[in-house]
């Protein structure tokens, strides 16, 4: 015999062929309870209810059994070895939401429909916070806050590494164009302060190649800088020091942010890295939005300006937007940067699909897929395309007589 299942607002009910109740499990009269219920039930998890109810039925003769969920079905199937179906809608799940109250009253569930529309309000506002709960506890969105935050550190160091090349610049000018490493920088100032330490025995000992040890203290020597007095110079290492303490933060969040998205998209961060992949993560507000944009939107992600203002002039769109920052991309000839980029969006959108909804792991193909169709590229489109010739116009000649008359008239 067949029957179906249909999970309500306060409880599990069954309903046989004619769509009449024949049984019922009600949840506890506590919203917090029934919200939980009905969540794991939306998520296609089976819960006690439901298997207690199927138990039941299955004493009665009852063999065959429908739900509205298929993911519900299917786990039904597998842990219980019952048979199943899916309908959706079902003329019972029909019936049962066009007079919810009735069926309540008819449990014993609650006294009047007054009394059922005040438990639905609480069920209702529990599951929404359940909700809005588990969209705020996804790891995408730890990823996105993680990027965002590495990006400021960069722009915080950056800013006070000009400040102090400038501040240090005035007792040793010329070490500003001998070391483009802002880290380095810092900690030879840290460790060495006065430039008169900057000797070939010490900058060896701070790990500095041989070669570039020798030219800095050959220049340090003739160095024009003024001298600074010890406290001066005592505030410049400090604002240093702190500097490289932001660098370790930075290697340690480097390092968080390689681990979380190993757990969270493994196929985009074997494509493009964690750094971008992270990035395109926050841009797109999260792993599902970018897994549902065209590869074509993922293509000129972060170029957004750059788009709209050629859609209004009628300028040439862009080619890329923030996938440029993928090596294979940034490395390229111009001309060919079009087509790599078309090639990588491509690739990347099925990766984020692959994290989002399949949980596959798919990264190494894809990547060799993506290898093989660039280096097409490179050997197809090696030299630059040719531009079409095109004639000079040729002026019409005047007419005199028109010319002539259009004078007169005036």
């Amino acid at each position: 015999m067949k029957v179906t299942i249909v999970e309500g607002s306060f409880g599990i009910l069954a309903f046989d062929a004619e769509n009449r109740l024949i049984a019922t499990v009600l949840f506890p009269k506590k919203p917090e309870s029934a919200a939980k219920t009905l969540v794991k039930i939306e998520a296609g998890k089976m819960t006690d209810e439901v298997s207690s109810l199927i138990s039941a039925l299955r004493e009665k003769g009852y063999d065959d059994f429908v739900f509205e969920n298929a993911n519900l079905a299917k786990e039904v199937q597998e842990k219980l070895g019952v048979k199943v179906e899916v309908s959706k809608p079902s003329d019972a799940g029909e019936l049962l939401r066009s007079t919810p109250e009735r069926f309540a009253v008819k449990a014993g569930f609650v006294k009047d429909a007054d009394e059922f529309a005040l438990w639905t309000h609480n069920v209702t506002m529990e599951i929404t916070k359940l909700r809005v709960k588990g969209a705020v506890e996804k790891r995408d969105l730890v990823v996105a806050q993680a990027i965002q935050s590495l990006d400021e550190l960069d722009k915080t160091v950056n800013m006070l590494m000009a400040r102090v090349r400038e501040w240090y610049g005035i007792h040793f000018p010329e070490l500003d164009r001998l070391l483009d490493k802002h880290e380095t920088y810092a900690r030879l100032v840290v460790k060495l302060g006065n430039k008169d330490n900057f000797t070939v025995e010490r900058l060896e000992g701070e790990e500095v190649p041989k070669s570039k040890a020798e030219a800095i203290a050959k220049v340090a020597e003739k160095s024009m800088g003024a001298d600074l007095d010890d406290a001066d110079l005592k505030q410049i290492q400090a604002l240093c020091s702190d500097i490289t303490n932001l660098y370790k933060i930075r290697q340690n969040l480097e390092t968080y942010l390689d681990s979380t998205m190993e757990e969270v998209a493994p196929n985009t961060k074997y494509l493009v890295g964690s750094l971008l992949g992270a990035r395109l993560i926050a841009l797109s507000g999260g792993l599902m939005n970018l897994a549902k944009r065209p590869a074509s939107t993922i293509q000129v992600l972060g170029a957004e300006k750059a788009l709209f203002r050629s859609l209004k002039t009628g300028t040439r769109p862009p080619k890329h937007g923030l996938i440029f920052q993928h090596t294979l991309l940034h490395d390229a000839k111009k001309w060919q940067r079009g087509k790599i980029a078309r090639a990588i969006a491509g690739k990347l959108a099925i990766a984020a699909r692959a994290d989002a909804f399949g949980g596959r792991s798919i990264g190494k193909e894809l990547k060799a897929n993506m290898d093989k169709r660039i280096e097409e590229i490179h050997q197809k489109y090696d030299q630059p395309p040719q531009l079409p010739v095109t004639r000079p116009r040729r002026e019409k000649p005047r007419d005199k007589k028109k010319w002539g008359k259009h004078r007169r008239d005036r």
